[in-house]
């Protein structure tokens, strides 16, 4: 529609990259804007923000209105899912926080549907819509997601904690013992995050710095994974539903493993296994067409296990007064990740079909072995202050 062949097929790189573009200001802005402002608050503004950019990306009369709204969507996209994750870990006590990962399976179930859709509605339009429009839909969270009772004791609100932390106690059918009703409000002053926090200290620099580059090789390699079936040839539709149903097993594997025996190991051995999958995948025949998607699969099982346990050990990671700026910003590498996988992806496979498996296996074996260097936090409270997370 928009002549995007021949000479112009870099602007379909800049398409996807301008998206992950969006991902990556909604980082800096809305990961800040939930730590300052609230985290419900930002929810609801980016799901309206999705939802209209949406419309207008699907209507837009050129390529630089597609462009422009598009990266908007990311932006606010950004705020949705980010902020959604960090809601529903702090208000879970240690040891329902697996409710994270169950979060990560209804996103593969979206992607398992997607194929599917796409089938059914022959536009990209049309498509469009269909991710588009539901968005307004979570507007109606209003009046059924509390904010968060964490933040609120960060932002010296008490009396709100509490009053919401009366109704979940009730709606369980339990009632909160005296003592709740004698919280305390830390006497620190109350003061907006900075990118400073995150280095300041020595075991939050060394975290902040392993989640980044762990964050940059999960959405690289992930990413890169998911468009390299469109250049290797089959059917389309059918691959890219095979290949969202592998993460299903990744996250039950993940819900066997990481109240057993930790986060740490999981996350590095599933890193170094998407590593070695990509590299053998690399080097194995054309003419085992089965064995290279099975080994390829398994990659991609190793590679979304990492992505989604980098999630909860984020929010695991960081105090409550810096939780969704710290996440957004450490997630921030991701988007930097996505912008760079087409580009990577399509440009170093112009020169050998397998070049980029090399590079995804030496960032993810890297990867790795980084992430043995993170504390556990199977079963630990949530950090509230930066001090907390120095002493764990």
């Amino acid at each position: 529609q928009y002549n995007l062949v021949c000479g112009n097929a870099w602007m379909l790189d800049l398409s996807q990259a301008i998206l992950n573009l969006g991902f990556l200001a909604g980082a800096f802005t809305l990961g800040y804007a939930a730590d300052r402002y609230g985290r419900i608050l930002i929810y609801l503004l980016s799901c309206l923000g999705v939802g209209i950019c949406g419309i207008i990306v699907a209507f837009a009369p050129n390529f630089t209105v597609f462009l422009i709204f598009r990266f908007l969507q990311g932006v606010f996209g950004k705020g949705t899912w980010m902020t959604c994750y960090v809601i529903v870990t702090e208000i879970v006590g240690s040891e329902q926080r697996i409710v994270g990962i169950v979060i990560q399976i209804f996103f593969t179930l979206g992607i398992m549907i997607l194929p599917g859709i796409a089938y059914l509605v022959p536009t990209w339009q049309g498509i469009q819509l269909a991710i588009s429009l539901p968005n307004f839909l979570f507007l109606l969270y209003y009046w059924v997601v509390p904010e968060s009772p964490r933040w609120l004791l960060t932002r010296k609100k008490g009396e709100k904690a509490l009053k919401i932390m009366h109704n979940i106690a009730k709606h369980n059918g339990k009632y909160l013992s005296p003592h709740y009703s004698e919280i305390t409000v830390s006497n620190e002053e109350v003061s907006n995050p900075s990118f400073l926090d995150l280095v300041r200290t020595p075991r939050m620099r060394r975290n902040t710095l392993i989640l980044m580059y762990a964050w940059f090789t999960s959405a690289l390699i992930y990413q890169g994974l998911v468009m390299r079936l469109g250049i290797v040839g089959g059917n389309l539709y059918l691959d890219f539903f095979i290949s969202g149903a592998v993460e299903l097993p990744a996250a039950l594997l993940i819900l066997v493993t990481i109240d057993r025996i930790g986060r740490r190991l999981p996350f590095g051995i599933s890193n170094i296994v998407a590593g070695v999958a990509c590299l053998i995948t690399a080097f194995l025949p054309e003419d085992i067409p089965w064995l290279k998607m099975t080994v390829a699969t398994l990659g991609r099982l190793g590679i979304t296990m990492a992505f989604e346990i980098v999630y909860l050990v984020n929010t695991e990671l960081y105090p409550t007064t810096l939780r969704n700026f710290g996440v957004s910003l450490c997630s921030s590498l991701c988007d930097l990740g996505g912008i760079i996988a087409p580009f990577l992806l399509f440009r170093l496979a112009a020169i050998w079909l397998e070049l980029p498996l090399i590079i995804f296996s030496i960032l993810a074996v890297v990867c790795g072995l980084l992430v043995l260097l993170l504390p556990e936090t199977k079963g630990i409270s949530l950090p509230e202050t930066v001090e907390d997370v120095e002493q764990l």
